[in-house]
């Protein structure tokens, strides 16, 4: 892993509607609180709409481009055709000046994962025989080898990522800056 160019990429998996959106939702801001900047992917194997009928943008591309891109002072949104499901290594030029990117999914791929385990929606888990999960984050106790965080522990799993990947804020260049 290059240090300035390829944030770690963690992947957040577990079965659907076990909490594993809520669990990001309190864990970016425990993570830019401190500084840090998170980049964040969903993968969603189903496909989807982003744009609306009738916008400008949903009128481009519907008419034929390829790329569609909406620009305005605080945002930018980009819609591409795509001839595949890109791997995630395929997705980290988006994120070079990120410190950390979070995955929601991506559960099949040779990445480091923190699995969300709930006994009551899913009986089993997800990556009991995957040597690439980090943590596990249940409301109940399991031994799998890997640190265990509770639902609410948020700041705990923040600290456990923060130190095995040696995070630093803000060492990631911000878009035109260079580093020394």
């Amino acid at each position: 892993m290059n240090a300035v160019t390829d944030p770690p990429i963690v992947s957040i998996v577990g079965p659907s509607g076990v909490g594993k959106t809520t669990l990001l939702e309190k864990l970016i801001p425990e993570l830019t609180g401190r500084g840090y900047r998170v980049g964040t992917v969903k993968h969603d194997v189903h496909g989807f709409e982003m744009d609306r009928p009738g916008k400008d943008s949903y009128r481009h591309k519907h008419a034929g481009a390829q790329v569609t891109i909406i620009s305005s002072p605080n945002q930018i949104g980009v819609l591409m055709d795509v001839d595949h499901d890109y791997h995630l290594d395929e997705l980290r030029r988006f994120f070079s000046n990120m410190d950390i990117v979070l995955t929601e999914g991506y559960k099949r791929q040779r990445r480091p994962k923190v699995e969300v385990f709930r006994p009551e929606v899913h009986g089993e888990l997800l990556c009991k025989a995957d040597d690439q999960l980090l943590a596990l984050v249940s409301n109940v106790e399991v031994d799998t080898g890997a640190p265990l965080f509770s639902m609410d522990d948020t700041k705990g799993l923040a600290d456990f990522l923060i130190g095995h990947f040696k995070l630093i804020p803000g060492l990631q260049p911000r878009h035109g800056e260079s580093v020394a």
